[in-house]
């Protein structure tokens, strides 16, 4: 049965735009050691939540046990934020706003780490490649910008040759970038040549979200035209149009184990969906407002959405 296992009312002073979860972390419990080290059964596993919103500030929260616990409030940026993202080890995390800079975060200790600066544009949906070494950033000038982890600094840019990049994901195995736009077209880049393999048609309205299955094998899109869209990656071919939002979706997001999906909308709904059955399975009704972003857990227990309405919710998800 799925149900609502935590929730966080005002969590911010504004909408939270942007989510996402860190993996699972140990913490000692005890200062007891055995032949110099931390004996396995004084330590605990709990994860960080991150949440960006339109108050300026970025939120780590920490969660174990189905509670959650503000860690860090980290402020640095001077306009509202717009994407956050987690590194693959969890320690990190990279947030862009509408001030047009990309900052990273140290989780543990919430320390500024880095900034980058994109220029006169602003900077949203923002992702980092497999390896970490790269964060990647979509802007309303139409580019793809690639920045560098250690430097700093943009060492790459693609051209869509299109509008507004709204949307922006990398593929798990690394070989593809994938951009969303305003206009309803998504471009797959190669990421080895940087040349554009992909042009994907289907949607007619923005592109507000997308992300590859865990295998790379397939790309999920959401759009203000209230629909999905699933598609072969290799083939470019749509293989499924998933139906079931009233109003936009405003964020997508595959299950580890890439049995399910799940994805958050303006009609206040956040939607479980079967890859198999290509069908809604469970709606959660929890939140008043445009649900903005979802996310799954690393473990794929439990899902994190975050609202317009300033809230906080998180699920149960056993399968």
């Amino acid at each position: 049965m799925y149900s609502t296992v935590c929730r966080q009312l005002d969590a911010h002073e504004d909408s939270i735009w942007a989510c996402a979860w860190g993996k699972a972390l140990d913490h000692p419990t005890s200062s007891t050691e055995e032949n110099g080290t931390l004996s396995p059964s004084n330590t605990t596993k709990s994860s960080y939540i991150i949440t960006g919103s339109i108050d300026d500030k970025v939120k780590v929260w920490e969660y174990d046990k189905d509670t959650l616990k503000l860690a860090h409030t980290l402020k640095g940026h001077s306009l509202g934020i717009m994407s956050v993202a987690v590194n693959s080890k969890g320690n990190v995390c990279a947030s862009s706003s509408l001030d047009s800079t990309i900052k990273l975060w140290d989780l543990e200790t919430g320390a500024n780490i880095g900034s980058m600066s994109s220029g006169p544009v602003d900077v949203w949906t923002i992702a980092f490649s497999p390896d970490d070494k790269l964060i990647i950033s979509g802007s309303n000038a139409g580019k793809i910008n690639i920045f560098g982890v250690e430097s700093l600094k943009k060492e790459q840019t693609l051209d869509t040759r299109g509008k507004f990049t709204l949307s922006i994901a990398y593929s798990p195995d690394g070989k593809y970038i994938a951009s969303g736009a305003i206009d309803g077209f998504i471009n797959i880049f190669d990421t080895a040549s940087g040349k554009l393999v992909h042009t994907l048609e289907g949607h007619a309205m923005p592109i507000r979200s997308l992300c590859f299955s865990p295998d790379s094998k397939y790309l999920l899109t959401g759009s203000d035209d209230a629909h999905m869209k699933l598609y072969a990656v290799h083939h470019a071919q749509v293989v499924s149009t998933l139906s079931g939002h009233g109003s936009w979706v405003l964020s997508v997001a595959f299950s580890p184990n890439q049995e399910h999906f799940v994805s958050g909308s303006s009609d206040h709904t956040v939607k479980l969906w079967s890859l198999n059955k290509k069908e809604s399975i469970q709606t959660y009704s929890e939140h008043t407002d445009e649900v903005w972003g979802v996310k799954y857990s690393p473990d794929g227990t439990r899902i994190l959405s975050v609202s317009e309405d300033k809230s906080i919710h998180i699920y149960n998800c056993p399968y």
